[in-house]
């Protein structure tokens, strides 16, 4: 399905008004059962050796299927578990890229991701400092970023996202990510939540700072977006069609992202948010968040306030900001898919989340809505 779906996508990308892409060249698979076709895939591209990056419970999800899938193919294998903190958490930091590059042999090629998106940005990056392709085996429908080429790591304790290169091949198991833990797919519809904002943020930013804009990547990111809140019943249902919906809804996203050659149509001020959030927990050494359960309740906040900017200063801001949800439909939509949809469900308090909304424009170099309202001292952020 998402093969034709990106053939066409290329055949649009070639008379896109802003001229600024090149064929994304991907081959992707979400069915059930899509985790049998990786060794013929491997097999077709005459691989015979290939590395293996999971962690413990994804290793347990599909990673110990695969690697038997290997043996009896008898193609050889390196299995990399990664390993977790105190917490348990599995961090995209200096300490795991290290244990990716300490133990995959350099004579291995290629690395497969099989996990989530911590996971996915570990690999991405590792790959691309040592040349060598990736493929994509999610475990969970909980991130857009599994087709992008961005990897948001984390370097001495803040967020940094490094451009590297997508995968090669993404297999999308449905009967995995279906027994995925329930919150990780929740995170992955309050990523997808996120674009509301996300888009705002771009239309406003082309407007306002003339940042890139590219039509095509927009278009197919709010129509992902619009395919989620379709399907809410059958996504907060975990069935086959809300599992499918949701899956490829996230890899269209990725595919934006990478269209447009940067992250601009999936985040905004909501992901600066959640990303300031994130810090500050690993700098209070504190268990982290879920990257989408983050995002959901952020583009609660977020669109809170820009309804507020759309009434208060209507002249610079009409039209960017009229359209959002309201934050009430917002946080129903979340409830219905099973993931947090306030502050106090993550254990954020109502004053760190205020200085939060005062500094979060200042980590990316790019105009939104919450840079507008603080660089004109617009007091939204009290209740």
């Amino acid at each position: 399905m998402l093969d034709r779906f990106l053939k066409e996508l290329n055949e649009q990308a070639a008379s896109c008004p802003c001229g600024n892409h090149q064929p994304i060249r991907m081959h992707i698979v979400t069915d059930h059962g899509a985790l049998a076709q990786v060794t013929h895939y491997l097999r077709q591209r005459d691989y015979h050796s290939v590395a293996v990056v999971a962690d413990r419970n994804t290793f347990a999800a599909a990673g110990q299927t695969l690697c038997q899938a290997l043996s009896r193919e008898e193609i050889s294998f390196h299995l990399c578990v990664i390993q977790e903190n105190e917490w348990g958490d599995v961090i995209a930091d200096e300490a795991s890229i290290v244990q990716v590059l300490l133990e995959v042999p350099k004579d291995e090629n290629p690395i497969l991701a099989v996990g989530a998106g911590t996971i996915h940005d570990i690999v991405r990056f590792v790959s691309y400092q040592t040349d060598k392709p990736f493929i994509s085996v999610p475990t969970a429908a909980s991130v857009d970023g599994f087709t992008s080429a961005g990897a948001p790591l984390v370097i001495r304790k803040m967020k940094k996202t490094v451009q590297a290169a997508p995968p090669a091949a993404v297999f999308a198991d449905l009967d995995i990510i279906g027994k995925a833990p329930k919150a990780l797919n929740a995170a992955g519809f309050g990523d997808m939540l996120g674009k509301f904002t996300s888009l705002a943020d771009w239309r406003f930013s082309r407007h306002m700072a003339q940042e890139p804009f590219c039509p095509l990547a927009y278009q197919i990111t709010k129509e992902a977006l619009f395919s989620c809140i379709s399907h809410i019943e059958e996504i907060a249902n975990a069935s086959a069609e809300g599992l499918r919906a949701l899956t490829a809804a996230l890899l269209k996203s990725g595919l934006s992202m990478l269209l447009a050659r940067h992250s601009r149509p999936a985040s905004g001020a909501e992901h600066h948010l959640s990303h300031v959030w994130e810090m500050e927990l690993l700098k209070e050494n504190k268990k982290q968040l879920l990257h989408g359960a983050k995002v959901g309740v952020a583009s609660v906040v977020i669109s809170e306030l820009y309804q507020k900017l759309s009434r208060l200063d209507a002249g610079v801001t009409e039209g960017f900001f009229t359209g959002l949800p309201d934050p009430d439909q917002l946080r129903r939509w979340l409830r219905k898919a099973g993931a947090p949809a306030d502050l106090e469900e993550l254990n954020i308090s109502r004053e760190f989340a205020l200085q939060s909304l005062k500094k979060a424009h200042t980590i990316r170099d790019r105009y939104t809505g919450l840079k507008y309202m603080n660089e004109h001292g617009l007091d939204l952020f009290q209740p």
